[in-house]
């Protein structure tokens, strides 16, 4: 993988983001030289004279571009020029940018190999995301490579965490170009708003798009300064997809469509009986019908799934029309649903006595209201317990949603700590309960997780359900920067019932 001077200059003169080259003698608007770069980085510990180095980000300070230098850089890439001893700056409009358009290149444009699902949303990404890959697996033999929240598969079967929702632009082209090399022939990923408020996806064209809904959520300081602004950036993928696939009931629903019309973008919509296909739940709580009176794409049918939730079956019908417009057929799709199993997503386990215990990535008002109403509607006699904290530093406004969800379906709250980093977790707590406005919940505090789960596991009863929400198979707890072991709330439940 390589990128001379002269390629990078066409590529930024096209994208308009390319401002002028200083050298150390001159200003001019032609490379001045050419030059041959192996590598793209904006990490100073990883440069040396065959890298072209990117000083992005908030943070970045001159003294990372000074170490780079003092390891053979020779030529960087900036917003602006720097008093350092370089060969050539280049000075463009928007580092995001240009990394974007660049990394692209200099990987080969890997997405025109791959047919490429993007999916954002506020709730429901990744367990969409989870239906539609193992639909494609069945019609390509598992060549769907997959960008989630939870995990990432470069080669189709071999899975690790990520680290982003969706990645930087540079490691998501290189991660793109890996899966290439791999064989892959399809990619099903997440679109978070962050992706567009900061440029990972800048000039990536999906071959469909799915918008889920949309609700207030990752406003804050350092995410979204309004809600506006956060859906502002999630209906970008609107205008940067081939088709469509939307929930006919989100909120906005209008302006979606009328966006999507401007773009003469195609709009498939799924849900009530105003969409082009019905979700019907059935009477079996894991079976939906999808129905539609033209059925285009010969999808009306019955479908199994394995995950609880009429929130699940509108994922799964998102999923599978997206999958039918990837290549996939209606067999591929009702035996891909039919296994898919999404870690963390209303995952069920038993106790001996009858009660229910949910294990769930619950972690807003959405989808802890959904999964606390899916509670109560199907435990009308027992009692509901929701065990549940939010992580620190990030998302603020999430708490103040957990608390009023709480506050209209769980009878107990135990809440505790979730990935809290360098934030105190009983002061998050306490701005969770806060937001409770019904006196007639009970609320607890346990710090530990493990000890809160086991303590309450003891005590539900045949009727009751325990919704255990926001970590989910999770194998660690970010506590002051540092993600320290933790068993995962589905194993500790796991091993308590083993030991009954």
């Amino acid at each position: 993988m390589t990128l001379t001077l002269t390629q990078i200059q066409h590529i930024l003169e096209k994208e308009n983001l390319l401002r002028e080259f200083v050298t150390p003698a001159k200003w001019c608007l032609t490379a001045p030289f050419e030059k041959t770069f192996q590598q793209l980085s904006y990490d100073s510990r990883n440069a040396d004279d065959h890298t072209l180095f990117f000083c992005k980000g908030n943070n970045f300070k001159e003294e990372y571009l000074k170490q780079a230098l003092s390891q053979g850089l020779s030529v960087y890439i900036a917003e602006q020029p720097f008093e350092v001893a370089a060969d050539l700056a280049i000075i463009v409009h928007d580092i995001r940018k240009a990394l974007a358009v660049l990394s692209m290149a200099f990987y080969d444009y890997p997405q025109e190999k791959l047919t490429v699902i993007g999916i954002t949303g506020t709730k429901g990404k990744t367990t969409t995301a989870y239906f539609a890959k193992k639909i494609l697996d069945q019609a390509n033999g598992e060549k769907t490579a997959l960008f989630s929240t939870l995990s990432t598969t470069l080669d189709g079967v071999t899975f690790f965490k990520s680290q982003l929702t969706t990645p930087e632009s540079l490691e998501l082209y290189q991660m793109m170009q890996q899966a290439v090399t791999n064989g892959m022939t399809h990619l099903v990923m997440e679109v978070s708003s962050q992706a567009y408020k900061v440029a990972r996806v800048y000039g990536l064209t999906f071959d469909v798009g799915i918008f889920l809904n949309i609700s207030p959520d990752h406003i804050g300081p350092i995410e979204h300064p309004t809600f506006e602004d956060y859906f502002y950036c999630k209906r970008q993928l609107i205008s940067h997809s081939k088709q469509i696939v939307l929930q006919n009931e989100t909120d906005h629903v209008d302006l979606l469509l009328e966006m999507a019309q401007k773009q003469n973008t195609p709009v498939i919509t799924y849900g009530d009986m105003g969409a082009d296909y019905h979700v019907e739940p059935l009477k079996h709580p894991l079976s939906f019908a999808l129905t539609s009176e033209d059925d285009e794409l010969g999808l009306n049918d019955e479908y199994n799934l394995r995950l609880a939730g009429d929130f699940n079956k509108e994922n799964a019908a998102a999923a599978l029309i997206a999958s039918r417009l990837a290549g996939a057929n209606q067999a591929h799709a009702k035996k891909g649903l039919a296994e898919a199993l999404v870690p963390g997503r209303m995952n069920l386990l038993l106790k001996e006595n009858g009660a229910h215990i949910y294990v769930d990535y619950a972690h807003n008002y959405l989808s802890m209201k959904s999964i606390l109403a899916f509670a109560k509607e199907n435990h009308p006699e027992g009692t509901i317990t929701v065990i549940t904290g939010s992580t620190g530093g990030k998302a603020e406004s999430r708490r103040e949603g957990i608390g009023q969800a709480i506050g209209e379906y769980a009878d107990t709250a135990i809440l505790t700590m979730d990935d809290p980093n360098f934030e105190d977790p009983q002061k998050i707590a306490e701005e969770i309960q806060a937001a409770i406005q019904n006196e007639q919940v009970t609320v607890r505090y346990i710090e530990d997780r493990k000890q809160a789960i086991l303590e309450t596991m003891e005590t539900i009863g045949p009727n009751d359900a325990l919704v255990l929400a926001g970590k989910g198979t999770d194998k660690y707890m970010t506590l002051n920067g540092e993600d320290q072991p933790y068993e995962g709330d589905y194993v500790i439940v796991e091993n308590y019932l083993a030991q009954l």
